[in-house]
């Protein structure tokens, strides 16, 4: 008999801790890596010293928060920017700065975005996202973020910086599993720069045809004495 297969919330956890390397690793050229030990938690809050959570919902309904300390968001921050080619004299000096709490928020929606792909090629299901928030929070203060769930399951994971500077993800989700029917191919993801490259290879190897021109009859130049 065929095994069943099954996707609980560990695995899609796993989904979106991947989508989060993902993304860093690509914008900042650097590696972020996350613990292999997840925990179990009652409920998502924003901490100190930058939090961000987006909410989404479709096949299934949920809540992520990456709370990063001032120390990591500064080092992605500035990774980021360097590799974006902005000189270093230009960069915010502090993580209370607009201009981080902007990048941060952006590569949220990419992290989201990226996993809310993911779920739907692997899962065959479809999420949508909100925009994502971002609060520069005071030490004193504490903020939680509760979303209508039927049967919450809250975890949490751990983030180490190539400069082992910490940040956490919270996910908070619908108790559910996906159970396989059958048999299906996800498809390929499809990378826009590498479309790009096929289309101007097709072009540069295309024949370019010469232009014609039609020669006016000779004997109408004799006739003319021309």
């Amino acid at each position: 008999m065929k095994k069943v297969t099954v996707v609980t919330t560990e695995d899609i956890l796993i989904k979106l801790c991947n989508s989060v390397t993902k993304v860093f690793n690509a914008a900042t050229t650097r590696s972020v890596q996350y613990s292999a030990m997840v925990q179990k938690i009652h409920k998502t809050c924003l901490r100190p010293d930058i939090g961000c959570f987006v909410l989404f919902d479709g096949g299934f309904s949920g809540l992520v928060v990456i709370n990063f300390s001032a120390a990591s968001a500064m080092e992605i921050y500035r990774d980021y920017m360097l590799h974006m080619g902005i000189p270093e004299n230009e960069l915010a000096s502090q993580h209370t700065q607009d201009d981080v709490s902007n990048v941060m928020g952006e590569l949220m929606n990419q992290i989201v975005g990226d996993f809310t792909s993911t779920v739907g090629k692997e899962l065959q299901t479809s999420i949508t996202q909100n925009q994502p928030k971002m609060l520069t929070i005071n030490k004193q203060v504490q903020l939680s973020v509760d979303t209508n769930l039927d049967r919450p399951q809250a975890r949490r994971v751990t983030f180490t910086t190539s400069n082992n500077n910490i940040f956490y993800l919270e996910l908070a989700m619908d108790k559910t599993e996906f159970i396989q029917l059958h048999d299906f191919e996800a498809p390929e993801d499809i990378d826009p720069d590498e479309l790009i490259n096929q289309a101007r290879e097709t072009t540069s190897h295309k024949p370019v045809a010469k232009e014609q021109k039609e020669l006016p009859d000779q004997d109408l130049f004799d006739e003319l004495g021309i």
